[in-house]
């Protein structure tokens, strides 16, 4: 009788709870056999460069879709089209195009109504679009201005096709794994746990830390304080974005507008 007369009270799963141990060990198995290899001189460097990239942004995406209950199957896809995305970005003229696929994949199960946990594939309403595609703009102008006046650095494209493929290179990883797991997965499970404010810090600290010891950021001192606050307002506010308009595409659209700006700096 006591425990019908006791409210029940709707427990939050762990916040690991789902994580896919076993690819996740698989990846990080395969870069540092990478590693070995190449130190040793048996492998090219590239090696290491496309295995990096298939452990770093697939350890992500795939915890992200494994956290909204896909299955192991889809995971699996999406790790190899980013493997074949990262092969012929490294060995095939123009070959960053194939970033595209891992997109279209996570594109394909959002219409499927697969990715609903994420905020993807949801309704969005045209006004969501607009802030997202404002924040971006917002942050890229201030971007572009303030590092051409403190930092002696120039809005220039130097070459279209390098420029066009870190572009891509955003659409089908950088940018959507990072979204999809540090906003769609990692800040929604920790708003179920503590508030918006505790949630939002979470995952836009665990955000900023992964550009951080990114071996593709520069390492002045100026330029990781630069890359620290903008990554940090860009991590907070489409936070506020997914929390606001309930989806990730705001957050997605912001993200990849001010990565696209950041690609077009070059020395002054």
């Amino acid at each position: 009788m006591w425990s019908l007369d006791q409210p029940y009270i709707l427990r939050a799963e762990p916040l690991l709870a789902g994580t896919p141990l076993a690819l996740l060990a698989v990846l990080a198995v395969g870069a540092g056999a990478s590693a070995v290899l190449v130190g040793l001189q048996v492998a090219p460097p590239l090696v290491l460069q496309i295995a990096g990239v298939t452990a770093g942004h697939g350890a992500l995406l795939v915890t992200a879709l494994a956290w909204s209950g896909v299955r192991s199957s889809s995971c699996v896809v999406a790790v190899a089209l980013l493997a074949l995305a990262a092969t012929a970005a490294a060995v095939v003229p123009l070959g960053a195009g194939a970033y595209l696929l891992p997109a279209f994949w996570v594109l394909w199960l959002a219409v499927r109504g697969r990715l609903a946990a994420l905020g993807l594939g949801t309704p969005i309403p045209p006004q969501g679009l607009i802030a997202g595609a404002l924040v971006g703009a917002g942050l890229s102008a201030h971007l572009l201005l303030s590092a051409s006046r403190t930092l002696g650095v120039e809005t220039r494209i130097d070459h279209v096709p390098d420029v066009l493929a870190a572009m891509a290179y955003d659409v089908g990883a950088n940018v959507l794994a990072a979204e999809c797991f540090f906003r769609g997965a990692l800040f929604q499970r920790s708003q179920r746990r503590w508030s918006f404010a505790a949630a939002a810090a979470v995952a836009t600290v665990a955000y900023v830390a992964r550009y951080v010891v990114d071996p593709l950021l520069p390492k002045t001192v100026e330029l990781v304080i630069g890359a620290v606050f903008y990554l940090a307002l860009l991590g907070v506010i489409n936070c506020w974005l997914v929390w606001r308009y309930e989806s990730q595409v705001p957050g997605l659209v912001s993200a990849l507008v001010f990565f696209a700006a950041y690609r077009t700096l070059g020395a002054g």
